[in-house]
């Protein structure tokens, strides 16, 4: 089995959190400063400070010298297949515009399923692979890809076929619980 160590990390973020949390214990983020972790597989069998022993031997050592280690984000509501971005219309909303103006501008949720219609299932397709890579790139280890903008059974089915195509290429086993091994898919 293969075992990675990795050492001196400055911080291991959310050490010792067994247990979901809820309202005023979100607000502590646990660390364990200059820490290491023991990794066999795909699971993490250890995890002490650098002062304390660790007696394994391993494959690989990573020296995390002033970096910090955090758990991965779990992304459960994403539509990361679509066609052009609103981030305008989040200005717009932040400047007190309602959803009804932004429609009349020429927005909106009907203006996102047309281009979504318009737009070939290739270039989709193209650009959800470049924002999943981003996200895996920023620490997303799990995702769920959402559906739905399409508006119509064509563009659904559409938005469908990018997302299977996405999961076959990043070793998916299926949409809800995504990436074991995405960043090697590469």
């Amino acid at each position: 089995m293969n075992r990675i160590l990795i050492i001196n990390a400055k911080g291991i973020v959310q050490h010792g959190r067994s247990h979901v949390i809820r309202g005023n214990d979100m607000k502590e983020l646990p660390v364990m400063e200059n820490g290491w972790i023991m990794i066999e597989g795909d699971k993490i069998v250890g995890v002490g400070h650098m002062d304390e022993p660790f007696h394994s031997p391993v494959n690989d050592v990573v020296d995390a010298t002033g970096k910090y280690v955090l758990p991965s984000w779990c992304d459960s509501h994403t539509h990361i297949v679509f066609a052009g971005s609103r981030e305008k219309e989040f200005v717009d909303r932040i400047h007190g515009k309602t959803y009804e103006e932004i429609a009349r501008n020429g927005g909106g949720i009907l203006n996102s399923a047309k281009l979504l219609q318009k737009t070939d299932e290739s270039e989709l397709y193209d650009a959800a692979f470049a924002r999943l890579e981003e996200v895996i790139h920023f620490g997303t280890g799990a995702i769920e890809i959402k559906s739905g903008y399409g508006l119509t059974y064509e563009a659904e089915l559409k938005m469908l076929r990018v997302i299977k195509k996405i999961e076959s290429i990043f070793s998916v086993d299926h949409k809800i619980n995504f990436f074991r091994s995405a960043c090697t898919a590469r």
